[in-house]
């Protein structure tokens, strides 16, 4: 692994978040939540595209038409390959909005919340099958944030940024009683956010407010930390040629005085080897 750092995109995001690769349009698509924007960015030849949503949005995943499915403040929507919208799941909650989401081996959308003020228990996490069918999973999330798979998918990994844990559950248990902590950040080191699985098991973790990526073996023992220059890195995924770059999304809100490069897309050029993703059923 080189593991040099370079900046994929200059970009002053308040929210950057949840980067995925698309290998249909050979694209990464990240949003800024707060900014209501979902960008895409083509490494082969730089270009970048932004479109603007009616609300705040958590989320932006390929769809396997080519659309998008999007986790947005009063639900789940998606936009058809000719940019027509629709709400696949629409459940208003006054002071919620929607957070980080993923997609599973199976096709169906994993979709988190969370308050704006974060209160204690304030928000879910629900799985949207690709026949539209939605259940709530876990009932009581504060922030629900980073979901991914081991690279069999028989294990869920997932994350409720205040509890400082990376916690992990068999896909065939119910999540709710069955899952486990898998890792865990000391107290003061920042807060797990975002994460991916890499094609070793690996779970890579970003952590706001720690200024880091942790890789953690499937066992769940820290074997790498990566600095970076900013403080609130967000989520990390695997993309360009042959799935070998990781790709970070950063945040800038809430500090006074940001680095330079705080909202821009940062990557981690061949820091490994990713897993292929699977776009939205639905």
């Amino acid at each position: 692994m080189s593991g040099h750092l370079d900046v994929a995109v200059r970009e002053a995001a308040a929210l950057g978040e949840g980067p995925t690769w698309d290998p249909a349009t050979g694209r990464l698509i990240w949003v800024d939540i707060l900014g209501s924007r979902v960008h895409t960015y083509t490494p082969a030849n730089d270009r970048r595209t932004v479109m603007a949503t009616e609300q705040h949005v958590g989320a932006a995943k390929p769809c396997a038409d080519g659309g998008l499915v999007v986790n947005l403040r009063d639900g789940v929507g998606r936009y058809g390959p000719d940019d027509t919208f629709a709400w696949l799941l629409r459940d208003p909650v006054p002071g919620r909005r929607g957070n980080d989401a993923a997609v599973a081996p199976d096709g169906a959308l994993w979709a988190g919340s969370m308050r704006y003020d974060e209160a204690p228990g304030g928000g879910n996490l629900v799985r949207l099958a690709p026949d539209g069918t939605a259940r709530e999973v876990l009932p009581a999330v504060t922030v629900g944030n980073g979901m991914g798979w081991s690279p069999d998918g028989s294990l869920m990994y997932v994350i409720d940024s205040p509890t400082l844990r990376v916690d992990v559950c068999r896909t065939d248990a119910d999540l709710a009683t069955n899952r486990r902590a898998f890792a865990t950040v000391e107290p003061g080191a920042g807060f797990p956010d975002g994460l991916t699985v890499d094609a070793d098991g690996c779970v890579w973790v970003a952590l706001w407010d720690g200024g880091q990526l942790r890789r953690y073996t499937p066992r769940g023992r820290l074997d790498r930390v990566v600095t970076l220059p900013v403080r609130r890195p967000t989520a990390c995924a695997f993309g360009g040629p042959g799935l070998r770059d990781l790709y970070i999304t950063t945040a800038r809100t809430g500090l006074p005085h940001p680095h330079p490069l705080s909202g821009s897309l940062l990557v981690l050029r061949d820091a490994g080897q990713g897993l292929p993703g699977t776009p939205f059923g639905g």
